[in-house]
């Protein structure tokens, strides 16, 4: 079911209205009305995937129990492991299984022996990388006793499936989403007000932005042989607003939809398009992910302590992962290692956390250094999504030689004026509201109601007016 849909805008109001009219007195109930609903809504596309999710929640629940009960060493890793190996067996097998196999039968080949093996017709299940790792962290917090395991199988399945953020994130800890689900939840007017605001800019970026970049985007970067190097700019460029209000705008619909339930989920985008430098976009860009990275990888294999050598090899293995965790391609890994070498000379001159503020905070417009920083680091972050896009390696080195080409200096073929503007206004938008959780959280708050429910009227009178192509979330097919 996609947030975009008359199915989801149906199925939201029936569900708000029974969680808080007829199971508001219950907090179980409440709970079981979430796993309802969150399986309700994930089976809709696939109703047989759900028998995963609940797999995957059986075992890690069972596992929790058990490392309550064991206080041998040994017995904790085993059962740890057995999460570990479970969850990301799955992962593996539906994601990775052929494209392992069919690098492993191009690497014998090279050596000149032929190995027969058939690929296998394998649907990946919508937001299994998601859903995954969230577990991962409930399995992992407990083992290092970071978290008490809980024996509420219905408010752990709650926390499993929560159907806001189930499918495309953000990715919760355990520390900070299950505990939400032993708490009484009382309705919240100025929670709810706030969520449906966030609702409101999550659906602009999606509908108004992304698919429209998405037509454009997928028009160039399939037919780019035959474009000029100025288009290929421009198809780019469509791609890096498609991807980032694509995904931004899912994560700002799922915390908006979350408040409407009496839910806080973590920040997944703080604005990492007006970022300085790398390290800053990473700060900035899918949060949940990259501080997963970094909790549950990056500093169990040392973090930025040691010498130079251990720098590089604690960070290579971040990137590169995170690359692979997108996809089964080898361009989502060349994009994780193109990222890494941007970081790394930050990271190697301590100059890693230099910018920890909001750009031009409390100013309109930034200085010469800033902007100039920020259009360098966007620079670099459109130069890693063409291999982000890109069908496969050969096709990205093409695109990218021919934007390097003397056709690089005419007039693009394709110029959507419209889309261009609205892109334009967008930035204009969320620069101004880059100081708030997102853009519009304070815009228009010290207005007079009329003026600030035109502003409101006028998001949606776009959202109809101007939306593109229905296109499914970009993210969906990770």
């Amino acid at each position: 079911m996609l947030f975009n849909s008359i199915d989801f805008a149906i199925f939201l109001p029936i569900v708000f209205i029974l969680y808080w009219f007829a199971t508001n007195k219950n907090l179980k109930l409440q709970n079981f009305l979430i796993v309802a609903a969150s399986y309700s809504f994930y089976g809709w596309w696939d109703w047989r995937f759900l028998l995963l999710i609940l797999f995957s929640t059986i075992v890690d629940y069972s596992v929790g129990l058990g490392l309550l009960k064991q206080e041998n060493r040994t017995k904790r890793k085993i059962l740890l492991w057995t999460s570990i190996l479970v969850n990301l067996g799955f992962l593996g097998f539906f994601k990775y299984y052929n494209f392992f196999l069919d690098n492993f039968i191009t690497a014998f080949s090279f050596f000149g022996t032929e190995i027969k093996a058939n690929s296998l017709n394998i649907i990946l299940p919508v937001g299994i990388s998601f859903y995954t790792f969230q577990t991962l962290s409930y399995s992992i917090d407990v083992y290092k006793r970071k978290l008490e395991p809980t024996k509420d199988f219905i408010a752990f399945s709650a926390f499993v499936s929560f159907f806001p953020q189930l499918v495309a994130g953000p990715i919760e800890r355990a520390t900070h989403l299950l505990p939400q689900f032993y708490k009484k939840r009382t309705f919240d007017y100025s929670k709810a007000v706030d969520g449906m605001r966030q609702i409101l800019w999550g659906l602009f970026k999606k509908i108004v932005i992304a698919d429209n970049c998405a037509e454009y985007a997928n028009l160039i970067f399939n037919n780019s042989a035959d474009y000029s190097g100025s288009t290929l700019v421009l198809g780019a460029l469509f791609f890096t607003f498609q991807i980032y209000c694509d995904f931004s705008g899912y994560s700002d619909i799922a915390i908006g939809t979350s408040r409407l339930f009496g839910f806080d989920l973590m920040r997944n985008f703080n604005f990492p398009y007006f970022s300085r430098d790398i390290a800053e976009f990473w700060r900035r860009w899918h949060i949940s992910l990259s501080t997963w990275f970094r909790d549950y990888l990056y500093i169990p294999l040392g973090g930025s302590r040691g010498g130079t050598w251990m720098k590089v090899r604690n960070t290579f293995p971040i990137f590169i992962v995170s690359g692979f965790w997108h996809g089964a391609n080898w361009t989502f890994i060349v994009w994780g290692v193109l990222n890494a070498i941007y970081f790394l000379p930050l990271l190697l001159t301590n100059n890693n956390r230099n910018n920890l503020e909001t750009v031009a905070q409390g100013k309109y417009f930034p200085n010469i250094k800033e902007l100039f920083f920020m259009l360098l680091t966007f620079g670099l972050t459109v130069f890693a999504w063409i291999f982000f896009r890109a069908n496969n390696i050969g096709h990205a080195i093409t695109y990218i030689s021919e934007i390097f080409s003397s056709s690089l200096f005419t007039i693009p073929e394709v110029r959507p004026k419209t889309i261009i503007l609205l892109i334009m206004t967008f930035v204009l938008i969320e620069w101004q509201g880059r100081e708030g959780h997102y853009a519009i959280a304070h815009l228009g708050i010290k207005w007079t109601p009329p003026l600030r429910y035109a502003m409101y009227y006028a998001i949606i009178i776009a959202i109809f007016w101007f939306g593109g192509k229905e296109q499914q979330f970009i993210y969906f097919q990770f």
